[in-house]
């Protein structure tokens, strides 16, 4: 895949030039992701921005999804956390939500569970294995604990 973003990492090559990102796919994970679309509101809280909707949406089968917006700068967050997690804090406001993302670590939590009034499930996924089988079940756990309240 050659998304914008990937192609503005290679300044001063032409576009037909830059080798294409690899991106491993599921297709098993649209019908899955979908069912949890009944209990959770789906959003791509992704680097790719709207071109996730271009790009990984059709092969998985999903809708165009709504898109976090992020600053032009991404510089490094506070407290060691990722650069995102302020962000994605503030995009919830204060709503239960799940961040499913292979760069999250211990600071991202701690500074999630001081800084966010509702309940949060920060989940990290091995990008060299993807959502699994316990992934998907931790996310009905928590969506099913949201609800009980």
């Amino acid at each position: 895949m050659k998304p914008q973003g990937w192609i503005a990492r290679h300044p001063g090559e032409p576009p037909g030039a830059v080798k294409p990102l690899r991106v491993w796919l599921s297709a098993a994970h649209g019908p899955r992701l979908l069912a949890l679309a009944q209990v959770y509101q789906l959003v791509w809280a992704t680097t790719w921005g709207a071109e996730a909707n271009t790009f990984v949406s059709p092969v998985l089968g999903l809708p165009e999804l709504p898109v976090v917006e992020w600053p032009a700068r991404r510089e490094a967050g506070p407290e060691g956390t990722f650069w995102k997690t302020r962000h994605l804090v503030a995009h919830a406001a204060g709503r239960p939500f799940t961040w499913v993302d292979d760069e999250l670590g211990a600071p991202d939590r701690a500074f999630v569970a001081v800084r966010h009034a509702g309940p949060a499930l920060l989940r990290f996924v091995d990008p060299r294995l993807g959502l699994r089988d316990d992934d998907f079940a931790a996310l009905r756990l928590f969506a099913q604990a949201c609800a009980a309240g």
